[in-house]
């Protein structure tokens, strides 16, 4: 079932156009409807999926082994630490090797030039699983999870409340492709920097200077941890700097009233978010958290199969 089409990468939430997320979105529905009734679907069946880590994951290695066993394919696991890639072997050669072995590939790394520069000589698909730049796995789940609740996101208004991170340039670039706009809230020194955003993304961004300003009357608020991976020894000053930025009730009131919550995870209780919020009633984060495994699996389905 899987097509001889062109090999094509997604290391970016820029990498498809919106048509392409349209069906993507669709797909997603598809593919999520099937598993909630134990319908069998193996459009990827013999498929071999390389899991490359370089950073920690739970929900990252689970909804993409799980997703392309439920395809029909499977996934190997590998550990930098426990290969040649952890022992100086150059990416580029990693690349043409795990590529010749297996079907589709995802990295979850440190630098985006990792991950571009194994893209550029691997002969199958490579997705990004997270890296410090970009993580468009997550904001396509993100996305799938808010037209499930509310339907299109094309208008709307998302805040991100926190540091500058992977997830917040991500939002930013769906926002530009989808047509929504972002309000965005960090501490001074934790802002974006204006290099990244391309000048259509900066036409769909509003920064503030406080939190409650860029929720008010939006229709999504989310928020990561203030420290990302990599970043573990500035931990102490983050907490300090960011304690005002704090997702609590307040600031989902300042929100429309329908508004809905969302956290990537895990999460810190009591830092970024206040327990009453990630486990109240505007939180949608473990449908947002299941919903990795079906977009993902739309990505897979669509990168080795095309549009079906």
């Amino acid at each position: 079932m899987v097509s001889n089409i062109p090999v094509r990468h997604y290391l970016q939430f820029s990498d498809f156009s919106a048509d392409e997320y349209a069906y993507l979105l669709e797909r997603s529905a598809f593919l999520k409807a099937k598993f909630k009734r134990y319908e069998t679907w193996h459009p990827l069946h013999d498929r071999t999926l390389a899991m490359i880590f370089e950073k920690n994951s739970t929900r990252t290695r689970l909804s993409f082994e799980a997703g392309i066993h439920q395809l029909g394919g499977h996934a190997v696991f590998l550990n930098t630490k426990d290969t040649q890639l952890g022992r100086g072997e150059p990416v580029e050669d990693a690349a043409q090797v795990i590529s010749r072995m297996t079907d589709i590939i995802m990295i979850r790394t440190f630098g985006q030039d990792i991950i571009e520069r194994f893209a550029s000589n691997s002969r199958v698909p490579v997705i990004n699983g997270l890296t410090n730049e970009y993580h468009p796995c997550q904001v396509l789940a993100d996305i799938f999870t808010f037209t499930e609740h509310r339907s299109s996101i094309a208008g709307k208004t998302v805040a991100w409340i926190g540091d500058a991170n992977n997830m917040a340039y991500t939002w930013i670039q769906a926002a530009e492709l989808l047509g929504f706009n972002v309000n965005f809230s960090a501490p001074p020194g934790y802002q974006l920097d204006q290099a990244m955003l391309s000048l259509g993304a900066k036409n769909h961004l509003k920064i503030f200077d406080k939190p409650a300003d860029a929720c008010k009357d939006v229709d999504l608020v989310t928020t990561d941890v203030w420290t990302s991976m990599g970043y573990e020894d500035e931990n102490q000053a983050r907490l300090k700097a960011f304690k005002n930025w704090m997702v609590t009730d307040d600031l989902m009131k300042a929100a429309k009233s329908d508004a809905l919550f969302m956290h990537c995870l895990p999460a810190h209780r009591g830092e970024e978010v206040s327990a009453t919020v990630i486990d109240g009633p505007q939180s949608v984060v473990w449908d947002e958290a299941e919903n990795r495994l079906h977009v993902q699996k739309a990505l897979m389905e669509f990168l080795l199969c095309g549009k079906l």
